[in-house]
């Protein structure tokens, strides 16, 4: 799982770069500032994940039995999906009810935090 972690951790930032340059440069003019500022986050979020992502699949390969890691990976790959994914569905169709998936990305964000370190404080 090492690696697929590390590939999704790639492709997600790529795409964070790719929609933050179409955010900045096609959007403008056509979402309000309040939901610019939405969009950005989404943006931001998706980007700094990606990297965690990334960082969990490179402990993967310090730790490869630890199935905390590979929850974490998990958590952390559908965190970005429902979290950013929703905040961009939000701003980009106008329907205000996709606000209600991104706490559950959030909570999947805290949860994949938590067990990072508790899968590496495990393995001592």
């Amino acid at each position: 799982m090492t690696h697929r972690f590390v590939q999704w951790a790639a492709f997600f930032a790529f795409l964070a770069v790719a929609l933050g340059a179409f955010g900045a440069h096609g959007l403008k003019g056509h979402l309000s500032e309040n939901d610019l500022s939405v969009y950005k986050t989404a943006v931001e979020y998706q980007m700094w994940h990606a990297l965690g992502l990334g960082f969990i699949g490179l402990l993967q390969e310090r730790l490869p039995q630890s199935k905390i890691l590979n929850w974490s990976g998990w958590l952390m790959f559908f965190g970005i999906l429902i979290f950013s994914g929703s905040l961009y569905a939000l701003t980009l169709t106008g329907i205000r009810s996709f606000g209600m998936l991104t706490p559950f990305g959030g909570l999947s964000f805290l949860i994949a935090w938590l067990l990072v370190a508790l899968g590496v404080s495990k393995q001592r």
